[in-house]
């Protein structure tokens, strides 16, 4: 029945009747924007239901996700959300190994055969790596610890911000030319006679190893699936892993369980096989031995790993061990997820670990991840007090660790986390002081401290201390762990009691406690 709304006119007036629409009149809005035309013929008819139907099956669908989003949401606020945090090669992905190894050992398995391209790729670096050093140095030894003007040329940096200045105080020495080792190379400067053999043994296996160095950039690029990283450092080569990763970011990378079959890595293992004895020789080479003695040859600190088990990688068959996989390197982009069932005194916990690149290009994606987070764990390579960054060569890793750090722990949204701190890669700093690197010629403050291990490892914790209690309003507790995350025993001890430290906070900020 159609409606009618009544206007009250002044008295002298007559009253006006205005119809208004309703639901039911014919003159509805919406009513004349679906009625079906009036040529409609019966095929018409049919499509037009089909589609009202197939719309009435989309919207129903939408209605079915929101509801188990909505619940989905609702089960994963009492998840654990972790961030493995640290600038690159401080160890955040062989840490993420670790957990892996332990909560979901089978996903490793699945993996196992794929890192065979990881290690093939590490070896073939480190061949080429030796080679381009040798043909700097003429492939000799001339038995000085004198430096190239490309090394001297980064040597020259400005005051360490951090910890003090990191200038050094002899303008003779630096980071390729320290005093070093107490090995009998070391000591005692090798004189190298400059004959034809010598230099022809070098030539000798350059060339064999020719082939072998050329697939590098292809191994590279299947790594990569071919995209190029901003901010990942000069030369570097990424991957996101997958099988329990869930990728966050934008392009899909190359995933390392499809690398396994392709017909690079099956030549490239044939490669190997037959030039095993060749990368011995030039590993083994008394020219090689002294440069890397004297630091005029800076290898990656995977390098000495695989080089020394040459025979068992380059072997037909070769599976990797998970020594292997935990030494493997090949620098993360993005933020890749990593969910675990964690049991906690009884209790089965989803964890939600997420492990970052860490490059400073890289950094700007971990914003993200900070509103929700629970714990952090910040990861930092106290053995790197010689290095400087991929990045920045003027800037020492120490010092962008430190930096960093304090970003961490002055960021308000970060400021109720549960925060972790893992001064890693000490067994790399032990066997740096036992060479006779000395602190005190790359940072300054480190005055006449003793040259040794206890001390120097005091020194960096006080200084991550110190910045921590300087960003600390709110009085949280900063735990300090000393590691090796290569050494999966001693790894997974305190993972395990990193894990039961986060879940006590995760249970006092739920109030459940």
């Amino acid at each position: 029945m159609p409606k009618f709304r009544f206007h009250l006119q002044p008295s002298d007036q007559p009253a006006m009747v205005i119809r208004t629409s309703s639901v039911r009149s014919q003159d509805d809005p919406l009513s004349l924007a679906i009625r079906p035309p009036s040529t409609e013929t019966d095929s018409d008819r049919q499509a037009r239901l089909r589609q009202e139907a197939e719309a009435r099956r989309i919207s129903e669908q939408i209605d079915e996700e929101l509801k188990a989003d909505r619940k989905k949401w609702e089960r994963s606020k009492g998840d654990v959300k972790l961030l493995l945090l640290g600038q690159a090669e401080s160890g955040k992905s062989t840490l993420q190994k670790q957990f892996q190894l332990m909560y979901s050992p089978s996903s490793i398995e699945s993996e196992r055969m794929s890192w065979r391209t990881v290690v093939y790729f590490n070896v073939v670096r480190s061949i080429k790596k030796i080679l381009a050093t040798l043909e700097v140095w003429d492939d000799i030894d001339d038995g000085t610890d004198s430096q190239s003007a490309l090394e001297r040329q980064e040597l020259s940096h400005d005051e360490f911000s951090v910890l003090g200045p990191s200038k050094l105080g002899n303008q003779d020495l630096g980071p390729s030319a320290s005093p070093t080792a107490p090995s009998p190379v070391a000591t005692q400067p090798l004189e190298v006679v400059y004959t034809p053999t010598k230099a022809s043994s070098i030539s000798e296996l350059r060339l064999r190893l020719h082939s072998l160095v050329r697939t590098e950039p292809q191994l590279a690029d299947r790594l990569s699936g071919g995209v190029s990283a901003a901010g990942c450092g000069k030369g570097e080569v990424f991957v996101r892993s997958v099988g329990i990763a869930e990728q966050v970011p934008e392009r899909p990378p190359t995933s390392l369980s499809t690398l396994d079959t392709d017909p690079l890595i099956e030549e490239v293992a044939s490669m190997l096989e037959q030039l095993q004895d060749d990368i011995r020789a030039l590993w083994e080479h008394s020219i090689v031995r002294a440069l890397i003695s004297k630091r005029k040859l800076k290898l990656d600190e995977w390098s000495e790993f695989f080089l020394n088990d040459i025979a068992r990688i380059s072997a037909r068959g070769y599976i990797p061990s998970t020594d292997d996989i935990l030494h493997a390197r090949i620098q993360t982009m993005g933020v890749s997820e990593h969910v675990f069932d964690v049991d906690v005194h009884g209790r089965t916990v989803t964890w939600h670990l997420y492990d970052v690149g860490g490059a400073r290009g890289q950094r700007h994606t971990w914003v993200p991840y900070f509103d929700d987070a629970n714990a952090i764990i910040f990861v930092s390579p106290i053995s790197a007090f010689d290095q400087y960054l991929e990045e920045d060569p003027r800037t020492n890793r120490i010092d962008d660790s430190l930096q960093l750090f304090t970003q961490i722990c002055s960021n308000q949204l970060l400021k109720r986390v549960h925060l972790v701190l893992f001064l890693n890669k000490t067994d790399i700093l032990r066997k740096k002081l036992e060479l006779g690197l000395q602190v005190s010629k790359y940072i300054l403050s480190y005055g006449e401290r003793p040259n040794e291990y206890e001390p120097v490892v005091n020194y960096f914790r006080a200084h991550f201390q110190q910045v921590h209690r300087r960003n600390n309003e709110n009085r949280r507790v900063l735990y300090v762990h000393l590691t090796n995350v290569t050494d999966t025993t001693a790894t997974q001890d305190i993972i395990a009691n990193v894990r039961d430290s986060i879940f006590r906070g995760y249970l006092k900020s739920a109030a459940l406690v």
